[in-house]
């Protein structure tokens, strides 16, 4: 079995506060700890369910050089490989060559989730509305649209409850939830202990990946596929000016077509 891991960052138990997602600020250190201690025990869950080649992408833009390489290097669990500093969401070598599964430890939930910690899509402050062929999506939907382009499903969240209720609302109730936290607002959260995170993590894993009959179909769009974002202000739109693909329908809003979800957003995600 090949599976691949697309991980984030605000979705870990006990994380709260963007001092402790951004490089540099003052609880990033414990943030970034915390983050590869639960990325290890998602890990752990799937060489338990007999996966034999595991892929692992860092897919938090934590700034500067640590964006896309926020992992404790030292301490990753072993039998993994992982992939850091790559263009977000793109690395889709195991999806195209053959892959089993798409599992997303330490997601978050879209933007203007109501007392979802840390609710964002994409860039924090830019980026106030996605959709795919119309349907509105957060970074996990993108996620699930490209792995669905391959023919890959998503099979495992973990997360608050509201991202987790926004994945199985998307994809349906064959996703098997880890909820390690629940939000009391943006910014304040009931989670579990560290410890008791990483238990449930590494036991909702195993059991995603070992009943593959209970999976829920991969995400395939209907073609075209269109991905449209509003922005917050019109110079957030200046770097997709000119950009072959990309249709800028109006001072907010930009969008782009392909024939499968990846197709679209190849184009739209050039970096």
């Amino acid at each position: 079995m090949r599976v691949q891991m697309w991980c984030d960052m605000e979705g870990v138990a006990g994380i709260t506060k963007w001092d402790q997602v951004n490089a540099g600020a003052s609880q990033y250190e414990e943030g970034r700890l915390l983050y590869t201690m639960e990325v290890n025990a998602a890990v752990r869950g799937a060489k338990r369910a007999g996966a034999k080649e595991i892929i692992v992408v860092d897919g938090h833009g934590a700034g500067g050089d640590h964006t896309f390489n926020s992992w404790r290097k030292d301490l990753l669990e072993p039998g993994a490989e992982y992939v850091t500093g790559h263009r977000w969401s793109c690395y889709v070598e195991p999806l195209r060559e053959g892959c089993d599964a798409m599992l997303m430890p330490c997601a978050h939930a879209m933007a203007g989730t109501p007392d979802a910690v840390l609710s964002h899509t994409m860039a924090t402050q830019a980026w106030l509305r996605a959709e795919i062929n119309g349907r509105e999506v957060g970074e996990c939907g993108i996620i699930a649209a490209i792995a669905g382009s391959f023919d890959v499903p998503v099979v495992f969240v973990s997360g608050d409850t509201q991202t987790c209720a926004e994945v199985t609302n998307l994809l349906g109730d064959g996703v098997v939830q880890a909820p390690v936290k629940r939000g009391l607002g943006r910014f304040a959260a009931r989670s579990l202990a560290p410890d008791d995170a990483c238990k449930l993590i590494e036991e909702k894993v195993a059991e995603a990946l070992a009943h593959p009959e209970r999976w829920p179909a991969p995400w395939k769009l209907d073609s075209p596929v269109e991905i449209r974002v509003e922005l917050n202000s019109p110079d957030q739109a200046v770097p997709w000016h000119g950009r072959a693909g990309v249709t800028v329908e109006s001072p907010r809003v930009v969008s782009a077509r392909g024939k499968t979800a990846w197709e679209a957003w190849d184009l739209f995600w050039k970096r």
